[in-house]
């Protein structure tokens, strides 16, 4: 019976490169004539590890070269063989979420842990194959493993015919590869029963419907996946990551949309890393944990305010399983501790016409050693403003005192460069290797060129970028995009803990409020007509700031009283009401 399991990361392994199998040559099982460590049957005959010989004793991963062996044990709880593997020491599932007719159920865990993968199987794209990669049994087989449970019944279904399916991909980026026309064209392909103008009118599709899928924004794009999602005919809907590229008003609409398609017949599945979003949206949670790249496990069915809690606490209560060895806490965001804050840059009656959009800025002053958020819907200006900071656009009028030094991390990254994370980096890792390196776990990239990157790991590294120049004030355009949950209250951290050591000031442009009210001191907001016309406000103390921004998305948040992080109140609570009445849209 194995007792661990040994993952071995195809990418990286080059076994002739490393002393021809310098890990089968350093493992005591091999020395003492056994063959725990062997070529591999595929074309680069890559090192392979028998997990029932394996010892855990820790040397061929330390002693390779690339970074390419992980060795775990396995959590005591996992009696059972996993849902699916995809071959010898490849990732592995254990359990799935649980799909419940009538509500919208959520996952929420860090990435490479499964849950895109769990997703495709309750979408019938994977067949489970329980551990048996090289034999897959048949369905009736996976259906007995889940006996007993609401995963069996849903099987079930499947198999019968009785469950159809649509499902939004998390790569929404590839659908211009796949599909030529219109936005129009492509989601008229899926409308079935004539709800195309009913749904482009809730999504604000409208405007663009003519216009060629490969012409699109992000976010666009984005609402068009989810248009394409719920036009399909089905009773079982997937949604994975449906808030990416969207502003805070986009993902109000967006959830509002996903929560109105379900009945007492369809279920709605979704994997959300904006935790107010995901709250917002979902009845009930299933929380994913395990070991990034190696294994995933699914929690049972929780309520949303108990999963997320538990989430963030790193403990299962039911299942009495720790799985992080601290808890993510949420503090009241501090005002400026400085009694006489002292200026680093001002900006005096700026306007920039770039094309048909105009934005005005009437006054402003960042501090030095703070950080500063902003707020304000996609098309208004917030990137225009950064870049004008940056020296990168000429305003038609106005000016900017201050003559700082400035770093720079774009809303959308370059990735098709050939150069090597190790090159990009040299100054991160000569200045910043235990501040930076280390913390956003960028060792293991090191010899990948950037081109080969996922959207996640290219942020982490442009992140460490940015922070790692030598500058005054520095300027990140949405750094929480393609991040998880815990990366994203890493960033946070980060920017918290360079602001005081470096006497350095931040501002950060996001979309996601719970990130923004766990970093910023102070919050500049963005107002007018997204292509048209924005207005630039503050920069305000954050309940000022967060006053005004809520008040226009006429939403109001409170804190948990468990976790103390923001949720948003049920429209027309008691909650909800009550901050309204007092003209209170943020909590105090």
């Amino acid at each position: 019976m194995r007792k661990r399991i040994a993952v071995i990361d195809r990418e990286k392994c080059h076994p002739h490169e490393c002393g021809n199998y310098l890990c089968a040559k350093l493992c005591p099982v091999n020395r003492a004539g056994a063959d725990c460590i062997y070529p591999g049957d595929d074309p680069g005959k890559k090192a392979r590890i028998d997990e029932v010989l394996c010892t855990g004793c820790g040397i061929c991963p330390n002693r390779c070269p690339f970074g390419a062996i992980t060795i775990i044990n396995l959590p005591e709880q996992l009696t059972k063989p996993p849902i699916h593997r995809y071959g010898e020491n490849t990732f592995e599932l254990f359990s799935l979420p649980t799909p419940l007719f009538g509500k919208v159920v959520g996952m929420v865990g860090r990435n490479g842990i499964g849950k895109s993968t769990a997703l495709k199987i309750l979408s019938n794209q994977i067949k489970p194959n329980l551990g048996k990669w090289d034999t897959p049994p048949e369905f009736k087989e996976v259906i007995q493993y889940f006996k007993g449970t609401e995963t069996q019944k849903f099987l079930e279904k499947l198999q019968q015919g009785d469950v159809t399916l649509s499902y939004k991909p998390q790569q929404v980026d590839l659908i211009p590869r796949q599909f030529q026309g219109s936005v129009r064209e492509l989601l008229q392909r899926v409308d079935h029963d004539g709800k195309l103008p009913a749904v482009a009118e809730m999504l604000h599709l409208t405007p663009f419907l003519d216009n060629s899928i490969t012409t699109v924004s992000g976010g666009e794009l984005q609402r068009v996946a989810i248009a394409a999602a719920a036009l399909k005919k089905a009773n079982v809907y997937f949604f994975d990551e449906p808030t990416s590229y969207l502003d805070i008003k986009q993902r109000l609409a967006s959830s509002h949309f996903i929560r109105s398609l379900v009945s007492e017949q369809v279920s709605v599945l979704v994997i959300e890393h904006d935790l107010i979003i995901l709250d917002f949206i979902t009845d009930f949670l299933n929380v994913m944990y395990g070991h990034e790249g190696v294994y995933g496990i699914v929690s049972g069915i929780k309520s949303s305010r108990e999963g997320i809690n538990a989430f963030l606490e790193g403990y299962l209560r039911e299942e009495n399983v720790r799985f992080r060895d601290h808890a993510i806490t949420f503090e009241k965001s501090l005002e400026s501790k400085k009694a006489i804050p002292a200026p680093l840059i001002s900006w005096k009656g700026v306007q920039l016409q770039l094309g048909k959009f105009q934005l005005q800025a009437a006054q402003g002053t960042l501090f030095k050693s703070e950080v500063v958020g902003v707020l304000g819907e996609n098309g208004i200006g917030k990137t225009s403003f950064m870049k004008f900071l940056a020296g990168m656009v000429k305003p038609t009028a106005g000016e900017v005192s201050g003559g700082v030094k400035i770093a720079y991390k774009p809303q959308y990254l370059e990735s098709g460069s050939s150069q090597t994370v190790a090159e990009f980096l040299v100054q991160a890792i000569e200045k910043y290797h235990h501040q930076l390196i280390e913390p956003l776990a960028l060792e293991g990239l090191m010899t990948r060129p950037l081109s080969k990157l996922s959207g996640g790991e290219l942020q982490r590294v442009a992140i460490a970028h940015c922070l790692s120049q030598t500058a005054d004030l520095f300027l990140l355009d949405e750094p929480s995009a393609h991040l998880d949950v815990e990366q994203r209250l890493l960033i946070s951290k980060l920017i918290r803990n360079l602001t005081e050591e470096r006497n350095s000031t931040i501002l950060v442009v996001d979309h996601d409020l719970m990130f923004l009210d766990s970093i910023a001191s102070r919050l500049m907001v963005f107002t007018g007509e997204p292509a048209t016309q924005g207005t630039l406000q503050g920069p305000f103390s954050m309940e000022e700031g967060m006053n005004l921004f809520l008040k226009n998305l006429n939403v109001t948040l409170r804190r948990d009283l468990q976790s103390h992080r923001p949720r948003i109140n049920k429209p027309g609570s008691v909650k909800d009401r009550e901050q309204r009445e007092n003209n209170q849209w943020y909590y105090s």
